[in-house]
């Protein structure tokens, strides 16, 4: 498929829109980047993963916490990914550069590539939403049907059953088979990679065989094999069903729609802001704690509106 276009509407939607919302951060002399709300989330996120990891690997706890400490870790690398790198990617984090290049860069540390990521969620996902064929984060086939234009198989009849298994496979999958589909292909879905740099391709490299070591070597030396496997499947289990529920509960609901293009003349109907509306739903906006562990992410419709507002903000503009 062609890369679909917009439909360019003057007056817009989503000028006004961007007007609004930027009158409201001039009226209140905030800035639209995180604040030491969002650094303090950082931190205490950032020391229980450190001190959960370290009593895992060094101190070996007995079956009982092995096995709670390793949910709570799968929890807690989810929960940096949706507060932490996520802002850091769209640089809403703060309002520094290279503290949103080391909030991203997170990724790297627990497995996946800020390169790719960037790539699949800031340029295409974000553009292009719930387009079949375009967006790459709606697209599990064969094993599941995510939108009525996709194939469907006699199996689909039951994903309601086991979606649970392959949601939670999503972690373990993308850092050990999705980022090297994405590398050697040099694609993502049927969008072209733009070229990596040599630091690019160093980063990729350096930082797979970092995690391997930290979270695959060096536990195995200390805790041996069984205990490792025991800890690596229930964490990295955890952290890729919470991930998927959280991507799925914002995009793939009954309500949300899945446009396609024009077969003529390529365009989709509406324009950008419209089409993030239509394919984009809140969730539990009113459960503060929701709001706090997924980093804003259940006010999915602001931050498709306006990817580079942190989501400390979601609640006020949402108004």
């Amino acid at each position: 498929m062609s890369i679909p276009k917009f439909s360019n509407i003057p007056n817009s939607f989503h000028a006004e829109l961007k007007k609004r919302v930027y009158d409201y951060f001039d009226e209140v002399g905030k800035s639209t980047t995180g604040n030491y709300n969002l650094f303090i989330k950082a931190v205490i996120l950032m020391v229980i993963f450190l001190f959960t990891y370290i009593h895992l690997v060094f101190f070996t706890p007995n079956v009982f916490w092995q096995v709670m400490e390793s949910i709570l870790l799968g929890g807690v690398v989810a929960a940096i990914g949706f507060n932490v790198m996520h802002d850091g990617a769209h640089g809403s984090f703060s309002k520094y550069k290279w503290v949103n290049t080391l909030a991203a860069f997170s990724l790297n540390m627990l497995g996946g590539n800020s390169f790719m990521w960037n790539m699949k969620h800031n340029v295409i996902h974000h553009a292009y939403t719930n387009v079949d064929g375009v967006d790459d984060d709606i697209n599990i086939q064969p094993w599941m049907r995510m939108s009525s234009t996709q194939k469907r198989y006699k199996m689909h009849k039951y994903q309601h059953l086991y979606f649970w298994i392959l949601y939670s496979l999503l972690y373990i999958f993308w850092i050990f088979v999705l980022d090297y589909q994405k590398y050697f292909k040099s694609k993502i879905g049927t969008m072209q990679l733009k070229s990596m740099t040599i630091k690019d391709h160093v980063v990729f490299w350096a930082f797979k065989l970092f995690h391997l070591f930290i979270f695959v070597g060096l536990p195995i030396y200390m805790v041996g094999f069984e205990s490792w496997i025991i800890s690596f499947l229930i964490f990295t289990l955890v952290a890729g069903f919470v991930l998927s529920i959280v991507f799925q509960l914002a995009h793939t609901v009954e309500h949300t729609s899945f446009p396609m293009p024009n077969e003529v003349t390529g365009k989709l109907d509406d324009e950008w802001a419209v089409h993030q509306l239509k394919t984009t739903a809140n969730f539990a906006t009113k459960n503060k704690l929701v709001s706090w562990l997924v980093g804003g992410l259940n006010f999915q419709i602001e931050h498709h509106l306006f990817p580079k507002i942190s989501h400390v903000h979601y609640p006020a503009i949402s108004k």
